[in-house]
């Protein structure tokens, strides 16, 4: 199972997922609360802060441009300052929005929550205040959404659709977004909404509904493992589906398909907010099975995204880094060395304590060769611990362009893990290391080059704390590009 898991991460590459439904913006009004109003017994919130994220369907794009996809999204937004916030939120992550219309006569769909911070520490929701329509979509628009539709469906690997009840996944739309889809020879997965009719989902490929919209769908209170999988054979069949799944919370994900039916199992959790959790689910079903998964597989992925996006608050993104980490975590044969940014910052304070000197640096290390080996030694030398950041498969072809890299992050990773001089690593997807240098706050950051330090990215904000910058010789005529342009050549002579 651990290589299998690892190896699908490895495999997930950069598919094109479309993303239709509920648009929303979620915002977080943060303040402290610390006293009763004299006026009513409500508790006053002195507000510290304000927080914007994607909710619904955007919500899924999020994790899709989080987990390597490129996200194509379907919608509406109001024509009013949340709308123009979510667009800019969603285009600020990747994620294609030239198909998000604009609708004057509807408000965004916008869940306000106010979070009292106990002891400015503890995050606890006190209300959510609601704006939304709530009706179905004028026909025409409806129209015009399935038009963009049927011209994205030829570019994209599969669909997504993300339904909660706001108005534009009517029965009608739904059922032909299914039926091109399919006629397309495109996988459909579905997040259904609560309800007792899901007639609209017929012919689907995969239903994602929770323990709750599931049972509600068959009529029946599902409270056992055998009861959700009654529940998913009966959904299976009536939709006419090629596979179910039903999360049940702490219990993991029933797995119901025409050729076999399982329980895939959870590891146990402390939950702090399930906010989310059924759009992580989603997105990572799509990316696994548009790398050609199977079912099990992608929903063992899909069970551990939706883990790690439970302990977080809010509707957050899960990464492929973070996923990895926990993969070797639940599987007792980690990787030591390859880590999640938090995990390694955990690692870093506890170095620190011990009065041990962090040296930082980054690169794609896609073939390793001479010239790596020496500069990673040279790393050693400047400190007791080096960490590298390793560019992820995205950053690498941002930079170097298509066909590289060559080996595949997960691939790069062990590679880097079996040399002495490498004590950890962690994989970042940032065009620059820039943010990365900031968290990690080395005391040396070290670059290979013939430069100055002024060429080094990050190099004032390290000085800028005490920090040392050291550039690395480079050795002559090493580098992987030169090493994969002689392979071509050699091939080509034979």
């Amino acid at each position: 199972m651990y290589e299998r898991l690892l190896k699908t991460i490895g495999n997930l590459g950069e598919p094109r997922i479309l993303v239709v439904g509920d648009l929303m913006l979620d915002v977080y009004v943060y303040g402290d609360a610390v006293r009763i109003s004299p006026e009513a017994p409500v508790p006053v919130l002195n507000v510290t802060g304000t927080e914007y994220r994607c909710g619904g369907a955007a919500s899924v794009a999020a994790d899709l441009a989080a987990l390597g996809a490129a996200a194509i999204c379907i919608g509406v937004v109001g024509d009013d300052s949340e709308g123009r916030t979510l667009t800019d939120t969603l285009a600020g992550l990747g994620v294609d929005i030239t198909a998000v219309r604009r609708l004057a006569e509807r408000p965004t769909v916008t869940k306000q929550r106010l979070i009292g911070l106990a002891q400015h520490r503890h995050k606890q929701q006190l209300m959510r205040i609601d704006r939304e329509a709530g009706t179905p979509l004028p026909i025409d628009v409806g129209e015009s959404l399935l038009t963009q539709y049927r011209e994205a469906l030829p570019c994209v690997d599969v669909v997504c659709l993300q339904d909660y009840d706001k108005g534009v996944l009517t029965d009608l739309v739904c059922q032909q977004m299914i039926v091109l889809a399919v006629n397309a020879g495109k996988k459909v997965l579905v997040d259904p909404t609560a309800g007792t009719d899901y007639i609209k989902y017929s012919g689907a490929t995969v239903l994602t509904p929770n323990r709750h919209e599931a049972s509600g769908a068959v009529g029946r209170e599902i409270k056992t493992v055998s009861e959700a999988g009654e529940a998913a054979e009966h959904l299976l069949k009536d939709l006419t589906l090629e596979a179910v799944v039903i999360t049940l919370d702490r219990e993991g994900a029933y797995l119901a398909t025409r050729e076999a039916s399982q329980l895939v199992p959870i590891k146990p959790r402390t939950v702090y907010d399930v906010t989310g959790a059924g759009d992580v689910v989603l997105a990572t079903l799509a990316v696994s099975l548009a790398a050609e998964s199977d079912y099990a597989t992608a929903v063992h992925l899909a069970n551990i995204a939706g883990g790690i996006e439970v302990e977080k608050f809010g509707a957050a993104t899960v990464s492929r880094s973070e996923m990895i980490h926990e993969i070797s975590e639940q599987y007792g044969q980690r990787n030591t060395r390859v880590r999640s940014l938090e995990a390694l910052l955990e690692e870093l304070t506890w170095r620190r304590e011990r009065g041990q000197r962090i040296v930082f640096t980054n690169g794609c290390f896609d073939v390793i060769h001479r010239g790596h080996i020496e500069y990673l030694e040279h790393c050693r030398a400047e400190g007791d611990v080096v960490v590298v950041g390793l560019n992820s498969d995205r950053s690498v072809r941002a930079l170097k362009g298509a066909g590289r890299p060559v080996n595949n992050e997960q691939d790069r990773a062990d590679v880097l893990s079996s040399l002495e001089t490498v004590d950890l690593i962690t994989i970042f997807d940032d065009a620059s290391v820039l943010e990365l240098v900031k968290k990690i706050r080395p005391d040396v950051l070290v670059k290979g080059g013939d430069y100055g330090k002024e060429g080094v990215v990050g190099w004032e904000f390290v000085e800028s704390y005490g920090g040392r910058v050291a550039v690395a010789p480079l050795v002559k005529g090493k580098s992987s590009t030169e090493t994969i342009e002689k392979m071509k050549t050699l091939q080509t002579k034979t």
